[in-house]
């Protein structure tokens, strides 16, 4: 990748609209989009005698808003399905690229005393957002995509609409951007080149650049969005980080702090309560409070919620210091505060000024014939005082940084954890997710993790709980206590990211961050060099079940827990269901492993997560039948349940190789509702089977299917597990129906493959996304072979920091 390059204007076409903006602003569209001035209301005439006395004017954008989730206003979906122009969810022809919003955008000026609007800039296919002043009030910074080209990029202009200079460039969006007080622009962007964890859009992350839009660098590894950075008055960047680290991916949208240079991001609201996604948040001058968009539960779209004033000051978990402004179930985006009791903010309706009581007046309304536009992001025109500068703490020359702990005992939710229980730190990597097109997890888990991890290797903890390591920059990086026998104590459900040469401490494990953790100083683990994270060199650093796990199972499990041979009425081998194996049905659906699940909570309680919560580990140790696995075997269970559990190890598995049955209704209902239907049998279904007809297809061997074999007898090959004798032998219409079903799954899985069969070839949307990403060929072939492990590495690889080479 290559830095952004300063382009004044794109092409000819757009030199002739910039010569018309360079004259002023725009008489043909002022002509098009008629606007009449009315005179302000009682609330606005106190604010500008008020508040608002030094900042008469606004500048705000107007566009097509996004139709779809909060963070669906840019980009492209990644396959033929999105949401319709019209209606809801609909399907579009192969290879269509599909975007969340409209043509048409608009940057204006409007004179709140006169009602005079200028428009400072009009595309009618392009779009116009995130406008932001200089600190002189003389020029605008904004992101924009004009009308002949689907991406955005940093812009300015001057007020007047003269001077339009495009600042970055390239294949991918930036959006939302920020002035830095000692220079340069933090941004969002899609050069992170991954795709929401469980929806089909693009993620944009936060990057930097210089004034001018050189040198572009990636600041954060999230997995998912970072939004709408906005400095505070400490020097700070203020914005919204969306994780899930093994927990909900709907409930975690929270307030975070970021220095301008990237090092130290750190919490500052709301990460552990979980349902309120916070969106636009800003300072509020003269305060140490910010106003931000609670957007409800996962969040609305463009950023809609309840304008909310938050009071950190008693730190970054007490719900009782934020106070709602805006009345009722009114929702607002872009909240921008003058004051405490001064805010502007929009809506559908257009753009309001809003009082400290939530009071409100409608300052100006898109006019009908702009039904299709909305307004958005209104700011006040005017200069502005420039923030505390806080200095550069990177070395670009280095590729690691370094991080201490100082106590990991000292920490919420650690009750029972006796000191020096905890030997050593398992650290692991969350890996990014180069496309998605299915809104779930599936194949990743069932029920649990959207994501893979990846193992790095562990480091010491001392004695007294302090650790202090290297660890590369740049990488989503989260941890996992372990005690003497390597079994996890505590796991983190979050994730730290070092900048190149940063070195950062944290107080200890999920600790409150308004503690100041040991005032001795005296840390162990700072009394010696630096540890290195030591590999664990005899486990892939990416665990594959079918190619890791299942081959354990077939050594030492199988030959009680087979199809054939279901002793305790499980079974461990590796054939294929529709979506995934037997086995690892199995090991979820017994709960053989606890892996936290998709919950909307983090800081689990000590061992009640991973390898040392999972009855897997302990049906292993030698106690179970004299079962013994060799010590590898068992590091590498312990090692796949600490790393979440995953049925694939490559992201290429996702939207392949899953052939669910169409099982003929009518010989289900007749054959097993009378036991298995849940209104039937109550809360616990007789026998106490939850009866999935899907997970009792076996596609490796169709007569071993337990649909079929459960209710067969067992002088007929079967089980005998449903009582009376359903099927009386294999003849039976109902048995050859279901059968052929199964086989019809069967074959087409045979054809087309899973990730884990040979000749596999993943989804075509995952070879469109490798290939727009340069890691595999624009000339592939048909039937040319494609190494899934190779292309993921190769793919997540292309963001490790390397400070000998140019990169974003």
């Amino acid at each position: 990748m290559t830095s952004s390059v300063r382009r004044p204007f794109r092409d000819l076409a757009f030199l002739a609209l910039a010569a018309v903006l360079v004259i002023g602003p725009l008489p043909l569209a002022v002509a098009e989009t008629p606007h009449v001035p009315h005179p302000p209301g009682e609330l606005l005439k106190s604010l500008l005698a008020g508040p608002l006395a030094g900042s008469e004017e606004i500048v705000f954008a107007t566009r097509v808003s996004g139709r779809d989730h909060w963070y669906v206003n840019f980009g492209y979906y990644s396959c033929d399905y999105g949401p319709g122009p019209e209606q809801g969810f609909g399907e579009y022809p192969d290879g269509e690229t599909l975007r969340g919003y409209g043509d048409g955008g608009r940057l204006c000026r409007l004179n709140l005393r006169t009602g005079e609007l200028k428009v400072l800039l009009d595309d009618p296919q392009g779009g116009v957002r995130d406008p932001q002043l200089h600190y002189d009030g003389q020029k605008i910074l904004f992101s924009y995509r004009p009308g002949d080209s689907a991406t955005y990029h940093l812009y300015e202009i001057n007020i007047d609409g003269s001077g339009l200079t495009q600042l970055t460039d390239g294949p991918d969006d930036d959006i939302e951007p920020t002035y830095l007080p000692g220079g340069g622009i933090m941004f969002g962007s899609s050069r992170c080149r991954r795709f929401v964890n469980c929806w089909f859009s693009r993620v944009a992350t936060l990057y930097r650049c210089d004034s001018d839009g050189q040198n572009v660098r990636l600041v954060s590894s999230n997995n998912d969005h970072d939004n709408t950075p906005w400095v505070l008055p400490d020097g700070r960047v203020l914005y919204m980080r969306w994780e899930y680290v093994d927990r909900s991916q709907v409930h975690f949208h929270h307030l975070w702090t970021v220095n301008p240079d990237g090092t130290s991001q750190m919490v500052y609201y709301g990460n552990q309560h979980a349902g309120i996604s916070m969106l636009d948040a800003k300072p509020i001058p003269g305060t140490n409070k910010i106003v931000s968009s609670f957007s409800p539960g996962h969040g609305a779209p463009e950023h809609m919620g309840f304008v909310t004033v938050v009071d950190p000051s008693a730190g970054p978990d007490v719900l009782s210091k934020t106070r709602r402004v805006s009345k009722g179930n009114e929702l607002y985006r872009d909240p921008y505060a003058i004051s405490e009791n001064c805010f502007l903010a929009a809506n559908a309706q257009g753009i309001f000024v809003m009082d400290g009581q939530g009071n409100k007046e409608l300052v100006y309304a898109l006019p009908k014939s702009d039904a299709h536009m909305q307004c958005h992001e209104p700011r006040p025109l005017a200069a502005r005082p420039r923030e505390r500068v806080i200095h550069d703490r990177v070395d670009l020359a280095k590729a690691t940084g370094e991080l201490v702990l100082a106590n990991i005992y000292d920490g919420r939710n650690m009750e029972g954890v006796a000191r020096g229980e905890i030997k050593k730190l398992l650290v692991l990597e969350q890996l990014p997710e180069p496309v998605h097109f299915s809104g779930g997890m599936e194949p990743i888990s069932i029920g649990g993790t959207f994501t893979m991890s990846r193992i790095l290797g562990t480091v010491p903890v001392e004695p007294d709980g302090s650790a202090y390591f290297e660890a590369p920059a740049l990488r989503s990086l989260f941890l996992v206590a372990l005690d003497k026998d390597d079994l996890s104590v505590k796991r983190m459900q979050s994730f730290v990211t070092l900048q190149p040469g940063e070195r950062t401490s944290c107080v200890g494990c999920h600790e409150q961050r308004t503690k100041s953790g040991r005032q001795d100083g005296n840390l162990q683990a700072l009394s010696r060099t630096v540890s290195t994270i030591l590999p664990i060199s005899d486990v892939p650093d990416v665990i594959d079940y079918p190619r890791d796990v299942q081959p354990i199972l077939d050594r030492h499990c199988v030959q009680c827990h087979s199809a054939e041979r279901r002793e305790g009425q499980v079974d461990l081998s590796g054939d294929h269901t529709p979506k995934y194996s037997i086995s690892y049905r199995t090991m979820v659906s017994r709960g053989l492993f606890a892996d936290g699940r998709n919950q909307p909570y983090g800081n689990r309680a000590p061992r009640s997560i991973g390898s040392s919560a999972s009855r897997l580990m302990t049906l292993t140790d030698g106690s179970h039948h004299d079962v013994r696995l060799s010590e590898v075997e068992r590091k590498t269970i312990r090692l796949w349940i600490d790393t979440s559990a995953t049925y694939p190890g490559t992201y290429a598995a996702l939207g392949s190789g899953m052939y669910p049955v169409q099982l003929p209704g009518d010989a289900v209902h007749r054959r097993c509702a009378h036991c298995h239907d849940s209104k039937a049998a109550g809360d616990a279904p007789k026998f106490g089977v939850a009866f999935d007809p899907q997970a009792a297809c076996n596609l490796t061997r169709p007569d071993k299917s337990l649909l079929l074999r459960a209710p067969l007898p067992k002088d007929q090959g079967g089980l005998g597990l449903c009582g009376d004798k359903v099927f009386a032998d294999t003849s039976d219409a109902d048995y050859q129906a279901l059968l052929t079903a199964i086989e019809g799954s069967a074959k087409q899985l045979a054809e087309q493959k899973r990730f884990d069969m040979p000749g596999f070839r993943p989804n075509r949307h995952y070879i469109r996304e490798m290939q727009r990403f340069g890691f595999l060929p624009q000339t592939l072939g048909a039937d040319e072979p494609i190494d899934v492990y190779a292309t993921d590495r190769a793919y997540w690889q292309s963001f490790w920091y390397n400070p000998t080479e140019s990169k974003e």
